[in-house]
């Protein structure tokens, strides 16, 4: 309806959920997955973890339907981490399908969700995950939503862990970015946004930690003040579902943001590309065709001929296969003095001989059986 009516569907927004082990990332899936189905908004669901038993949600690409885990570290002899990169990456090698999957579906879903490994390191730190991630955000407006667990998160030293590893994560894939306080349904959230807000009450926080690290920590909160600042902050609860509302107010502020600061960084990246491979190809042609002058050049040269030294190289190649009958006959072939009939003879009269002697020696043995 929206080709048929002339207006162009907006390209889908693509959420890569990424969290801790145990942070409750796949369930938030599956309530953003269910959220959205009763919203009569269906999105289209990936999931990158080729380990994972069983889906609490329902997939369109899955990833063990084309890598199989098992049979991956068997085959190669490796542990649960190297086999799930492994898996990644022979993935990856086929993510060009799966972009052309979500172009053909951008008319039907809004979003695309893309369920990552619950080791969280082996997606964001391997050459695969950075090659979806790219790949994705090239194409698509996407955002990453970092999961993070509240309940475990009420210590200050954990809470601190938990910013630096959010903090990486936003500077190495470059792309808006969402923590989710997951688990708000055990306790709420408010407590880690007032120490992103307040250094203060942080501190006091602190001044109850007696180790090394404490210290340590009260540095670093200084540091990630300037990241507070421009962080978007959600209490969710995946089990309850409560929050969701919330969530996808700062996803639209974080496309906003996409569309305004990361896709013009993008097209220039691209535009750099493209003017660097179309620089290298144009040098290639200029040594192509310097190659092929110096030829021309030094074939005029040896055929003292004053005429063709003008000719440029696609002359000298249309000139090829019309030189002159006498030129042609002086290039003829010395075979042409063989007499190939008698060499022929020549070969063939001790073969013949050969085999008739072969055949009378098998006639005697068959008549004579007793010699």
């Amino acid at each position: 309806m929206a080709a048929a009516s002339g207006v162009v569907a907006a390209p889908p927004v693509c959420v890569l959920v990424l969290g801790m082990a145990g942070s409750g990332k796949t369930t938030f899936v599956q309530r953003l997955a269910a959220h959205l189905h009763g919203q009569r908004c269906p999105p289209y669901v990936i999931n990158l973890d080729p380990a994972v038993h069983d889906l609490p949600f329902p997939a369109n690409i899955d990833i063990r339907d084309t890598v199989k885990y098992k049979e991956v570290m068997k085959q190669y002899g490796l542990g649960p981490n190297g086999g799930i990169v492994t898996s990644l990456n022979l993935f990856a090698t086929r993510f060009d399908q799966v972009m052309k999957f979500i172009e053909k579906r951008q008319n039907a879903s809004k979003y695309v969700i893309i369920d990552t490994p619950g080791q969280i390191e082996v997606f964001t730190w391997s050459a695969s995950g950075t090659i979806i991630t790219e790949a994705l955000a090239s194409s698509f407006p996407s955002v990453v939503v970092y999961v993070m667990d509240t309940s475990r998160s009420t210590n200050p030293i954990t809470f601190m862990s938990n910013m630096l590893y959010a903090c990486s994560i936003l500077y190495k894939t470059k792309l808006p970015f969402i923590v989710v306080m997951n688990k708000t349904d055990i306790i709420d959230h408010s407590f880690a946004v007032e120490w992103m807000q307040d250094f203060e009450t942080f501190q006091d926080a602190l001044n109850q930690e007696t180790s090394y690290v404490s210290n340590l920590t009260r540095s670093m909160s200084l540091v990630l003040d300037e990241f507070y600042s421009s962080l978007k902050v959600v209490g969710v609860s995946a089990v309850l579902g409560t929050g969701l509302d919330d969530f996808f107010v700062q996803l639209s502020k974080a496309v906003d943001e996409y569309e305004r600061e990361y896709r013009p960084e993008y097209e220039r990246l691209r535009k750099t590309l493209e003017k660097a491979q179309n620089k290298q190809k144009r040098e290639q042609l200029e040594h192509l065709w310097k190659d092929m002058g110096s030829v021309c050049v030094q074939g005029n040269t040896l055929a003292g001929s004053d005429d063709a030294s003008a000719m440029g190289p696609s002359e000298l190649i249309l000139t090829r296969g019309t030189l002159d009958e006498e030129e042609e006959e002086e290039r003829e072939s010395d075979t042409d003095d063989i007499d190939h009939e008698v060499t022929e003879e020549s070969h063939e009269e001790p073969a013949f001989r050969n085999f008739m002697q072969e055949t009378r020696m098998k006639y005697q043995r068959r008549s004579n059986p007793n010699e």
